[in-house]
């Protein structure tokens, strides 16, 4: 009997291992997305180029992510996820150190773009658990993995902001290259090497570049449609070419035996609202990142803007993160309790009582920091139930390229988000002693549009069916 607690205990402490391992890989990863955005400012001079080329630095990293994702999440059930898992961290890290040695422009675009494959990590990680836990530790370690996301943005927007102020900018990104290196140690002595999902399958290299195409399109048009014009040629052109490409790739991964994204389970209605619900929680999860540090940031001679510094604001933020990572053990009770379509429909309840809270607290730190906290926790518990929704509504062999797919529909709602606010913030904005700042009413109607998509993602959540009335 002895013998076998001892044998029971070594296999819970291998589990504790890989649900660390995996964790801290999620909150890597996501810090190396977010640690440039206090260094908007300075960029332009640290690269010697204009304020509109810098801004690419944040563009590419998302558009990279956006396309290695599904890539990433096909090659994790081509291949073993551990190896996969390994690679993308290994991508990652020499992106860091790119980054650090860049003087100029296009090094450290290619260094943030190699970062933005790195969040292939999580999606992949995600459905590495499913192989290797158990299903009663499966719901709370996803929302764990799930929550890192937050994590990584609490602490990275503090850390930039007081490095981008204080120190030396490039300590940002030899931090994530040294823990990027650690993660892959660790990923090493703590992950088993299990067999391939799909082992006879093959990278539909057509079917990637396809992808790729309508992706960038899509992503590019939506995201610098504000700077371009929405009436410009290049924003018309490219959702054209958009609206051309994704036609025919789709016509070519259905008729493909390995596509790298498989369109008849995505079709499948629990996948297809469980996605539709995503890019609604992404939108939700964005609107607040865009709002809420501007109010914080805002001169307070403006009327409505609370006179914080970078670092200041960085701090009173940092809160919802860490909201994010509190709230996963409930999540994952929720889960396995109540199932995923009632934690994502709570959670997306949450985060539009946040956003209503937000229209009431926005005139002092404390008040926005409560927000912000609140509007975090609901994402916290929406995003532990996407990937549990997708996982059991997909057969093994498509985990990892769902939970992928999956990813980029928030990754489109985070885009959509921020051309909208972008378009009502400068919109209704006024001259403040000679630069143009968004009005209150401006913010406030940000806010409503942030309560009303989360309020849609509960309406999407609670049509979702059951995985079993799908059909095979």
């Amino acid at each position: 009997m002895g013998g076998r607690t001892r044998g029971g205990d070594a296999v819970r402490a291998e589990q504790n291992g890989l649900i660390a391992v995996l964790a801290f890989g999620g909150i890597v990863v996501s810090l190396s997305q977010t640690l440039v955005i206090p260094l908007l400012g300075v960029l332009p001079a640290i690269l010697d180029t204009s304020a509109s080329n810098a801004a690419w630095v944040v563009t590419v990293s998302l558009l990279a992510g956006a396309v290695a994702g599904p890539v990433m999440g096909r090659l994790g059930d081509l291949y073993p996820k551990k190896n996969v898992l390994i690679g993308c961290t290994a991508i990652m890290v020499v992106g860091s150190i790119l980054c650090a040695l860049a003087t100029s422009l296009w090094p450290m675009l290619v260094g943030r773009a190699l970062q933005g494959v790195g969040i292939g990590v999580i999606p992949i990680g995600i459905a590495t658990m499913r192989e290797m836990l158990p299903a009663v530790r499966l719901g709370p370690s996803i929302a764990l993995m799930s929550s890192s996301l937050g994590v990584g943005g609490a602490l990275g927007l503090p850390a930039a902001a007081a490095l981008a102020q204080y120190g030396s900018w490039q300590w940002m990104f030899w931090g994530t290259a040294v823990l990027g290196l650690v993660i892959i140690a660790m990923m090493a002595a703590r992950i088993r090497l299990l067999p391939a999902a799909k082992p006879g399958g093959t990278l539909d290299l057509i079917g990637a570049f396809g992808l790729a195409v309508g992706l960038i399109s899509l992503l590019l048009a939506v995201s610098k449609g504000t700077d371009w014009g929405w009436g410009s040629a290049l924003t018309l052109g490219l959702f054209a070419l958009a609206a051309m490409a994704f036609p025919v790739w789709g016509w070519w991964v259905l008729r493909h035996p390995s596509p790298v994204v498989d369109l008849r389970v995505a079709a499948r209605r629990p996948v297809l609202m469980t996605n539709i619900a995503s890019v609604l929680v992404g939108m939700g999860l964005y609107a607040q990142l865009i709002i809420l540090p501007q109010i914080l940031q805002l001169p307070a001679a403006t009327g409505h803007g609370l006179g914080q510094s970078m670092l200041a604001m960085g701090l009173w933020v940092a809160p919802g993160g860490l909201a994010m990572m509190a709230v996963s053990p409930i999540s994952g009770r929720l889960i396995t309790t109540r199932g995923p379509k009632l934690t994502l429909v709570l959670g997306s309840l949450v985060i539009a009582s946040g956003y209503g809270s937000a229209l009431f607290l926005m005139s002092s730190t404390w008040g926005v920091m409560l927000a912000s906290a609140l509007t975090s926790a609901g994402v916290g518990l929406a995003y532990g139930a996407m990937p549990a929704l997708i996982m059991a509504s997909v057969p093994h062999s498509e985990m990892g390229s769902a939970n992928s797919v999956n990813t980029l529909m928030r990754s489109i709602g985070t885009t959509a988000a921020a051309a909208v606010l972008g378009v009502i913030l400068t919109q209704m904005s006024v001259d403040f002693e000679g630069l143009f700042v968004p009005t209150e009413t401006g913010f406030r109607v940000g806010l409503l549009i942030g309560c009303g998509v989360a309020l849609s993602a509960a309406a999407v959540a609670a049509m979702i069916p059951p995985p079993w009335v799908t059909e095979e």
